[in-house]
């Protein structure tokens, strides 16, 4: 395994040297050393957990095919800091268990859960948070999304304006990751792109997504939508940051600075704190 990286210029070199390859055995090889070292946590019943306080669960990325509750441990330990109880579920994997087995179990965390709970996601983490929220309506009581695939129709503009600025995604892989997990879905099924859903039934929302990101609109087009729904929702853009940033915040500061951010809201919502509806760019 790779030494944690403590630079954007050390993110960048573990990048490149860890190619994910095009099957699933060659991600779930690859996406650890690109990640790097991770915090370990404590054993959960369904993953891993971080800190203690609110309870949140948070949904790691990876398409649906790869990534794990141990993958995403920096991301997980920076939202504790903020005083929260951060659970990573353990959810199936595609090709194996395509969707909904995803949602079945995140339903399944969320059922377990007793009290006021947030609910977080990175990338198809966050597809399957937003997801979770719409179908469990009125029991998550805030959203955090970093990053997630929204549209699937092809309203994106930036999965081709962004195409070389993003270090770690463009959108023939998205595409194919999505195949993999939700192609048995029509594009237009709003489990697939969320965006088309319902989205009034959500609670309070914050979003989260680097500049440089071929999901960028992904993001943008969400938090539009939901203004239009009168959902209360904060947006936050991280310049220079490309697809899944959050998980290195401690080598990638303005990641870790909107990490910050997030963990401060999500606590500030569960303990009752509900601010007016707001549209920031950092």
């Amino acid at each position: 395994m790779s030494r944690t990286p403590t630079s954007r210029e050390d993110v960048l070199a573990l990048i490149e040297a860890h190619p994910m390859g095009d099957t699933p055995r060659t991600m779930r090889e690859a996406f650890p050393h690109r990640t790097g070292p991770q915090p370990k946590g404590e054993a959960h019943p369904f993953g891993l957990a971080f800190g203690s306080g609110p309870k949140v669960l948070f949904f790691h990325g990876g398409g649906y095919v790869f990534g794990s509750p141990e993958s995403h441990g920096h991301a997980a330990a920076r939202l504790a800091a903020a005083g929260l109880r951060v659970v990573l579920p353990r959810y199936p994997l595609a090709p194996e268990r395509p969707w909904p087995a995803q949602l079945d179990a995140a339903r399944a965390a969320l059922d377990a859960v007793e009290g006021s709970v947030a609910v977080a996601g990175i990338s198809a983490g966050g597809h399957l948070a937003l997801n979770l929220a719409l179908a469990a309506r009125g029991r998550v009581a805030a959203l955090a999304l970093m990053s997630p695939n929204t549209d699937r129709t092809g309203l994106s503009r930036t999965r081709e304006a962004n195409a070389n600025a993003d270090a770690m995604n463009d959108d023939a892989s998205d595409r194919a990751l999505g195949e993999m997990a939700l192609g048995g879905l029509r594009d237009d099924d709003p489990e697939k792109s969320p965006l088309l859903a319902d989205l009034r039934v959500l609670p309070p929302t914050f979003l989260s997504v680097g500049l440089d990101e071929v999901l960028l609109d992904d993001t943008l087009l969400l938090s539009r939508r939901l203004g239009l729904a009168g959902v209360e929702t904060r947006l936050e853009t991280v310049p220079g940051a490309f697809h899944m940033a959050h998980l290195w915040p401690q080598a990638l500061p303005p990641a870790g600075a909107a990490l910050d951010r997030m963990g401060a809201w999500l606590r500030g919502m569960l303990a009752g704190r509900r601010p007016a509806g707001d549209v920031l760019l950092s």
